[in-house]
């Protein structure tokens, strides 16, 4: 049985590079982040390992892309002490409480007064200052009914936009159009991604906030973020909507992508959980390098799983804190995998193909 706490897999580009010129962390051109909530916390450790082992190394411009939670874990990231951001996003995100039954609202403002916990007074500057790293949001600008707080009509839209998706994951276009917050210093290579409709917007003081709020605000679970400054009106959703796991250009042709995920597979778009054949186009993560937990590891965890949304239902509030610790205490053997894998310079063997 495989004793180990990760598994490593890559696309075709960066499994014959690793394997045939081994591992240059300066080749790293961008760091990836998938949507998933309280599932980040199985990555907290891992995070705080790439801050200490890969990011010195890393040669910039070096882009950070996420949607919902990557883009909350990659606000971490650039500001100047990452590592002492960190622990705040973990703290603030494992002892948030609410009343009994909340509403939309009480989450939503709890999502606001942890983002402002996160970035404190300078945060956002240091982000857009940063030298190394340069941050992209992607979230949705929401269409038609889906615009709606109306929870009928904001059901019957999801639904709508699910069904049709199983047909064709382009009709998500009808329901939502990208809306990519960018670093206007250094053009993206996934600045003009195909497949749906996109909105290109500078990342600025004046919306950064509202960016990152916007990509993690799940319809039906928080408000959407509505007239964003410097995008078109209209309101601003999970980008997981469409980018889920960032089905888009992750690497430009000569660089690698670093991608720390809670999964072993990347699923497309939201709508397409359930859909076992949906999966990204190859050349998206061609020189992807996918870094995850192994089923044997997750089967180890506190209830054999990742946190996930489901626990703030399923468990007291004191009960889910307890667990989702002892999760991150558990992860750090992950971290401790992953420095060694690095600095001993095992990564090409530990590749294996992403699918």
């Amino acid at each position: 049985m495989n004793s180990f706490s990760l598994t490593f897999k890559a696309g075709a580009g960066a499994l014959r590079s690793v394997r045939q010129h081994g591992f240059d962390i300066s080749s790293v051109g961008t760091l990836a982040g998938a949507s998933g909530g309280a599932k980040w916390l199985v990555l907290s450790q891992l995070d705080r390992a790439i801050l200490r082992t890969v990011v010195p190394k890393l040669v910039g411009p070096v882009h950070l892309i996420g949607s919902s939670i990557g883009s909350w874990r990659f606000a971490c990231y650039g500001q100047a002490d990452p590592l002492a951001a960190i622990e705040r996003f973990e703290r603030a995100y494992l002892e948030q409480t609410y009343s009994q039954k909340p509403d939309i609202h009480e989450i939503t403002a709890k999502t606001r007064e942890i983002l402002d916990h996160v970035l404190g007074e300078s945060g956002a500057s240091e982000i857009l200052e940063n030298s190394l790293f340069r941050t992209h949001v992607m979230t949705v600008r929401s269409r038609h009914i889906l615009a709606s707080e109306n929870k009928a009509l904001l059901a019957l839209g999801l639904v709508s936009a699910a069904l049709f998706n199983t047909v064709s994951r382009s009709t998500l276009g009808w329901s939502f159009e990208r809306a990519l917050f960018y670093d206007k210093r250094d053009v993206p290579p996934f600045f003009n991604a195909t497949g749906f409709p996109l909105q290109q917007v500078e990342l600025h003081r004046d919306n950064l906030r509202d960016a990152i709020v916007a990509t993690g605000s799940i319809p039906l679970v928080l408000s959407g973020v509505p007239d964003i400054a410097g995008a078109r009106p209209g309101v601003y959703r999970d980008g997981g909507a469409i980018d889920y796991h960032l089905d888009l250009p992750h690497s430009a042709e000569e660089r690698l992508t670093l991608f720390p995920h809670f999964y072993g597979r990347i699923v497309p778009g939201w709508f397409d959980k359930r859909l076992k054949w949906r999966r990204p186009q190859p050349g998206n993560v061609d020189r992807t390098i996918l870094i995850s937990p192994s089923d044997e590891f997750v089967a180890g965890l506190p209830n054999g799983k990742i946190p996930d949304r489901s626990d703030f239902v399923n468990y007291q509030p004191a009960e889910r804190v307890q667990i989702w610790k002892q999760c991150v205490a558990a992860c750090e053997a992950m971290a401790d995998e992953f420095v060694e894998v690095i600095e001993k310079d095992q990564l090409a063997a530990r590749l294996e193909p992403l699918w």
